[in-house]
């Protein structure tokens, strides 16, 4: 459909239903205000985590219980959770098998923290040896944590000093990736970096995504020690490489003399190896966290065999501890327990076949509602996970995904889903699929969507 086909958005409409949205969602939730206020007394921001301040609505929802792809809050709202814990629970809330593993570690083998490894650790190794292509690995307990040990191996095999990154990538709290593209081009800070103690255009090179030449002229100051890179950017949005991307990228970092990190946080949704492997990329490490321990938190990262070689005979093995590769609770029983479980027995390469199923049959879902209503919007897919953006035409890069922002809109799709059952990711308009997800659960979004659409055109 043309961009000049789509219909305009009435605000003064909007407006009054966001009004409606916002009035009802105060009239579900009386529990979750009393105790936010009452956490807002202990809490900075109200909140056990600063992100959580993200959702809409004047407070968050305080929920009572989550199993499956089912929440229900304190007010006894029933939710069927797209959103997952931002990918987190992208095996679902409490997995059988997880909890199962972790009660035996805990109720009958012991040992949650004893700095000695446990057999766990080998399976967990293998297992992601199988699906990424990476020789080795060792675990963190956060993918921040694992891009930050990354990138000091990168800096101490290559003996160079700068990091370069995609504009408005995502790598957790990594100092490094805080950098974007200014509307004039130039490198700066990202908003809302705060504190940093180095100015990351100092450490750091950006480029924006799918952006070939820019990528060949920052690789050719010679100082650029890895490449740290999501296949596809996530949290500003899902968008795709331009077909050839990362054949030619690949071929340009290899030249210049750079490493390749490849950031799988939130791209596992591609399949049971994430883009790695469903896309044939050879980086030269991966990393991990959030979903491969069932939401018991975790992080890890991968090397190839040539990396893994490099790490043996050129790294001082005595400079661990001073170089804070690790932390007292990295590799703990008790996580490698849970990611043993989940890896093994939730999200298996069959459980991933029937998410990406259900994440194209909620994709082509979405495209069928945008065409019918003549909305000026596009959906984007990365297996498991689709979402909805704000743009008649699809972002290609950072910079155009965060100008398809539209908070009014945003706040009035989060809300009207909410108030109907429906939760999806707060910080943007994702949807994913876990091993508890059904066909009906998908229809039911799919529905929602398509009667708030009609009622926010109707104006």
């Amino acid at each position: 459909m043309a961009t000049t086909d789509r219909v305009r958005i009435d605000r003064t409409h909007l407006g009054r239903l966001l009004a409606r949205e916002r009035e009802l969602f105060a009239e579900r939730t009386p529990g979750s205000r009393e105790r936010f206020a009452e956490s807002s007394r202990y809490l900075i921001g109200g909140v056990p985590m600063q992100w959580m301040e993200m959702w809409v609505g004047g407070h968050p929802v305080f929920f009572e219980r989550a199993h499956g792809n089912r929440i229900t809050d304190v007010d006894g709202n029933e939710l069927i959770d797209f959103c997952l814990g931002d990918t987190g629970a992208m095996a679902g809330h409490s997995p059988e098998p997880t909890f199962a593993a972790v009660a035996h570690r805990m109720q009958e083998l012991g040992g949650v923290t004893t700095m000695l490894p446990s057999d766990d650790a080998t399976w967990v190794g293998r297992d992601l040896a199988r699906r990424f292509g990476m020789a080795k690995w060792t675990f963190a307990l956060t993918a921040t944590d694992a891009n930050r040990w990354a990138l000091r191996t990168c800096r101490v095999l290559t003996g160079r000093p700068r990091t370069l990154v995609m504009s408005y990538n995502y790598h957790g709290s990594v100092d490094e990736s805080m950098i974007v593209l200014d509307e004039d081009g130039r490198p700066v800070s990202r908003p809302g970096n705060i504190g940093p103690q180095v100015d990351p255009t100092v450490t750091s090179r950006v480029v924006e995504f799918n952006d070939l030449a820019a990528l060949e002229r920052e690789l050719a100051h010679g100082d650029v020690a890895c490449v740290l890179a999501e296949p596809a950017l996530t949290n500003i949005g899902i968008v795709l490489p331009d077909p050839g991307y990362w054949d030619e990228a690949q071929r340009l970092i290899r030249a210049a003399g750079a490493l390749l990190i490849i950031d799988e946080t939130h791209t596992l949704s591609a399949g049971p190896g994430g883009c790695t492997r469903a896309w044939g990329l050879e980086p030269d490490l991966v990393t991990l966290g959030k979903s491969i321990a069932g939401g018991v938190p975790i992080g890890a990262y991968g090397v190839s065999v040539a990396v893994a070689d490099r790490i043996a005979a050129e790294i001082d093995t005595g400079m661990v501890d001073t170089s804070g590769i690790g932390g007292t609770l990295a590799g703990n029983p008790l996580c490698l327990a849970a990611a043993r479980g989940t890896l093994e027995h939730v999200l298996t390469d069959e459980a991933f076949a029937r998410m990406i199923e259900l994440g194209s049959r909620f994709h082509h879902g979405v495209e069928e509602i945008i065409d019918r209503h003549r909305v000026p919007w596009t959906v984007e897919g990365l297996g498991a996970r689709a979402e909805l953006r704000f743009a008649a035409v699809k972002p290609r890069n950072g910079g155009e995904s965060r100008a398809a922002h539209d908070a009014e809109v945003e706040e009035w799709l989060h809300l009207y889903l909410l108030n109907r059952g429906i939760l999806i990711t707060p910080f943007h308009n994702m949807s994913l699929m876990c091993p508890a997800t059904s066909a009906d659960d998908v229809d039911r979004h799919l529905a929602l969507l398509d009667e708030g659409t009609a009622e926010l055109v109707a104006g």
